[in-house]
């Protein structure tokens, strides 16, 4: 990596972090100037330090990117909404609420089946938290989310054989299970 790249990468963490780190008490529009401020040394850093192509292949990219994911983190979202103005949170609470191992397990279950778009699992764990949710099982469900869906089971069967499959679902359910019972207990 050059000392470019390194330097950009720094400087991206800081202007990513500084605002909650700054301004720790106050108005919220005191974190937005400073996230403005380090959005201009970032620009600035980049305008000066990286070659002009470079900056619009970014560009280009991030626009596809944005294209891309927008529409699904607006459907994903208002989906989300809808859950849980309709989801009663007795239900929720009975089956997730809680941190213990039942919940846990049920939570990556539930993440080990279902597929989130991009973004999607943050808000709906957040509102599934909303309902009645324990910390432990939330925290099961954002882990296995992302690592298995009922399409990825699928996937890995073919592209790495079924018998690699019934050791990767099983071990990711494990894992997330009980990390997620541990985590319970911790931040209870």
């Amino acid at each position: 990596m050059s000392r470019k790249a390194i330097i950009l990468l720094v400087l991206l963490v800081a202007w990513l972090l500084a605002p909650n780190y700054i301004v720790t008490h106050g108005p919220y529009w005191q974190k937005v100037v400073v996230w403005a401020v380090g959005l201009v040394v970032v620009a600035a850093y980049v305008w000066k330090a990286i070659e002009v192509d470079r900056i619009k292949d970014w560009l280009r990219e991030t626009w596809w990117f944005v294209r891309i994911i927008f529409p699904l983190l607006l459907g994903g979202v208002f989906v989300v909404g809808i859950i849980g103005a309709v989801l009663p949170p007795e239900w929720v609470k009975s089956l997730v609420g809680g941190e213990g191992l039942r919940q846990s397990f049920i939570a990556t279950m539930f993440g080990a089946i279902m597929y989130f778009a991009t973004m999607t699992e943050a808000p709906f764990v957040h509102t599934m938290m909303g309902l009645g949710m324990g910390k432990g099982a939330a925290l099961a469900l954002l882990l296995t989310g992302p690592g298995l869906s009922l399409p990825n089971w699928i996937a890995i069967a073919r592209v790495f054989g079924i018998k690699k499959a019934l050791v990767y679902v099983p071990t990711i359910v494990v894992i997330g299970t009980l990390v997620g019972w541990a985590a319970g207990y911790i931040l209870d």
